[in-house]
């Protein structure tokens, strides 16, 4: 087995756990150009800093219960009762910071969703089309790049928080904005056949 491969040739990071591997297979490195899912997208992997992404992949489900369905308008709304009713929810992160965040960004998502589209804005800094990246093995994927520095920059100066340029990686990576499936792995010739 070659570095950077499961016994699949998925790549290794995706493990056995049966959760992990279809998230792997079935979603991270999928163009998203939903503009609601990539806010889901950008929030959830918020509240994976310091933590594992397997960690906010089990508590999805409950995040879209406690989060409405991801619906940044309904979040928007979100005040005092609503940061009390998650900070006691154990089916999610509970740490304040995350959770004003995620209202905080609700809010900005509505003015650049009015403006010219959340999805727009956000796939406007990779031109339209994901870039194709050809890792051999996984110690050759960065962390952050100064695109996803850029991006993160960008993000701050309108207000957001917990989107540092590593977290803004991983979901450029999660929402195809890259391809970063190794070339080992199946996935990456399926992904970047459809781009």
């Amino acid at each position: 087995m070659a570095d950077g491969e499961a016994q699949s040739g998925r790549c290794d990071w995706s493990g056995t756990d049966p959760l992990y591997v279809a998230y792997h297979d079935t979603e991270w490195g999928v163009p998203e150009r939903d503009s609601r899912a990539l806010w889901e997208k950008l929030v959830l992997d918020g509240f994976q800093a310091g933590l594992s992404w397997i960690t906010i992949l089990r508590k999805r489900p409950a995040f879209r219960e406690a989060f409405a369905g991801f619906d940044p308008n309904v979040v928007a709304e979100f005040g005092d009762a609503d940061v009390a009713r998650l900070l006691s929810d154990p089916g999610i992160v509970r740490h304040r910071g995350k959770i004003e965040a995620a209202i905080r960004g609700a809010r900005l998502w509505q003015e650049i969703e009015a403006a010219e589209g959340f999805d727009t804005y956000l796939w406007s800094f990779v031109d339209g089309t994901p870039i194709q990246n050809r890792w051999q093995s996984m110690a050759e994927v960065p962390a952050l790049t100064p695109l996803s520095t850029a991006i993160s920059k960008d993000l701050k100066a309108r207000g957001f928080n917990f989107c540092g340029p590593t977290i803004v990686y991983a979901f450029m990576q999660a929402v195809g904005m890259v391809n970063d499936h190794l070339v080992t792995c199946p996935r990456h010739a399926q992904l970047s056949s459809a781009a």
